[in-house]
């Protein structure tokens, strides 16, 4: 009975991880109003994505502590079709949280959003897991 069990664990491990979303996994931002970047890691959160802070960069690339690490950057992210999510993504540098549009293209990511009808390019991110 326990190889049983142990067995039925491992297929729903595997079928688990055969399913997860494109947009899982580790994404590097582009670079801020002061030259600053992250990696967001990207996972499920009830039945939508999420995107955490989970490493800090400066403007010379070099690994910084901050006090966002742990922050929620991509919210209420569901999976439109053909690459297009749509949710929320919070913008450290102007403090604003947008509606958003991301484009999945491979190991690309365009991101955008708007709030109050004022929209914002917030560039390409770059997969790095």
């Amino acid at each position: 009975m326990k190889k049983i069990l142990m067995t039925a664990i491992a297929a729903i491990s595997i079928a688990g991880a055969a399913f997860a979303d494109p947009l899982e996994g580790v994404w590097q931002t582009s670079r801020d109003d002061n030259g600053n970047f992250g990696h967001i890691q990207v996972a499920p959160c009830g039945p939508t994505l999420c995107g955490t802070l989970v490493r800090s960069f400066d403007s010379s690339g070099s690994e910084v502590s901050s006090g966002l690490t742990g922050s929620t950057i991509i919210s209420e992210t569901v999976a439109r079709g053909g690459g297009e999510y749509r949710g929320k993504v919070y913008s450290p540098d102007r403090d604003k949280t947008y509606n958003s549009r991301l484009q999945l293209s491979g190991n690309s990511l365009a991101v955008s959003g708007c709030v109050f009808g004022i929209c914002r390019d917030g560039g390409t991110w770059t997969r790095v897991q």
